[in-house]
This record gives C-alpha cells, structure tokens and sequence, in this order.
C-alpha cells in the first residue's frame, strides 16, 4: 500500500485552517514543529480540559484528498489544511488502517493512533460540513470521515510530493477508533 503527499500545513495558534506550508518537520515524541499540537501530553484543548496529564494521541492529523473531491460533489469547497490537518495525502485509505500502522514518508515515520473525532468549528466553516464528514464506527462512535490521527515515531522533513509507504502490525489488526 502506498501513496503521497499532497500538502502540509500547520498553525503554532489554535486556529482550525492551518496555512500550507512548503513543508514540515516532525519531532520525535512531540508532532509537528511550530504546531499548537506538538508536545508529549495532550494539546487538543477541549481534551486537556478533560485531563491533561493523558499522552498525546494526535501529534499529526492526516486527511486523504479524496474527501475534497467528495464533498465538492456535495457543493462544499474544501482545500488542504482547511479543516486542519497538517498532512494531506492521496491513494491510501487512511481510515481503513488498523491502530499502529505506520506510515513512511522519507526519512520520518508516523504511527496511527486513531479516528479523528468531528469538532464544532467544522460548521463554523461551512454550514452543514459537520454532517457531510462525519460517519459513525460499528460502536456508533462518530468519527470525521477519511481522517486519521498518530503520533511521530522518527523525526523528519515532509513535502508535497513525497511518497507514503505503510507497514502494517503484525496480527491481529484492531480498527481504528476516535481519539
């Protein structure tokens, strides 16, 4: 399985677009440098309200291209770190992974971690985005569609055009859940 990447975005401010970017450099253990996600412990700021002492599952969020064509046909406009992602990528169906694939992009590598979990700001956005994203596990757990979270097992710089290979765990795979 493989694929590429398309864009790369980031924020250091809690802002739900992130910019793209020429490119990115992920840290080991932390996500992406000069992001407001970056760091050992959870950033996400509703989930740190929650406990902040809890490790931080979403150092990089991915988003697969094909989720913009998609919701084009819906008659949204959606474009790479618009709905905050740093990494856009295209060819791998990114929520179809099980948890601990990792994904190999140069010299860094990102392990998945989990779904990303829909947010409120995505209507803020475009009104009626939230539900052209969202689709629901087999648990009934809502989750944003073509989505992933992980967290950043080898540091690295990242650029559009670079190729993606996955390598899967071993067996048996346990499908990703929202984090």
């Amino acid at each position: 399985m493989s694929g590429h990447v398309i864009a790369v975005s980031r924020s250091a401010g809690n802002n739900f677009s992130k910019p793209v970017e020429d490119s990115i450099t992920l840290v080991e253990g932390l996500g992406v440098a000069d992001d407001a996600h970056n760091g050992k412990l959870v950033q996400h700021l509703y989930l740190q309200k929650k406990d902040p002492t809890v490790p931080n599952l979403r150092q990089v969020h991915l988003v697969q291209a094909e989720l913009f064509d998609d919701l084009a046909q819906k008659g949204f406009e959606v474009g790479p770190g618009e709905i905050g992602e740093n990494i856009t990528t295209q060819d791998i169906d990114l929520p179809a992974l099980p948890v601990g694939a990792r994904l190999m992009i140069g010299d860094a590598c990102i392990e998945v971690t989990g779904l990303r979990t829909p947010c409120g700001q995505i209507d803020g956005f475009q009104k009626g985005l939230t539900k052209a994203v969202t689709d629901k596990n087999v648990d009934r757990k809502a989750y944003l569609r073509s989505a992933v979270m992980g967290i950043v097992v080898r540091g690295g710089d990242i650029c559009p055009g670079d190729a993606i290979s996955v390598k899967l765990p071993e067996q048996p795979h346990r499908a990703l859940q929202p984090v």
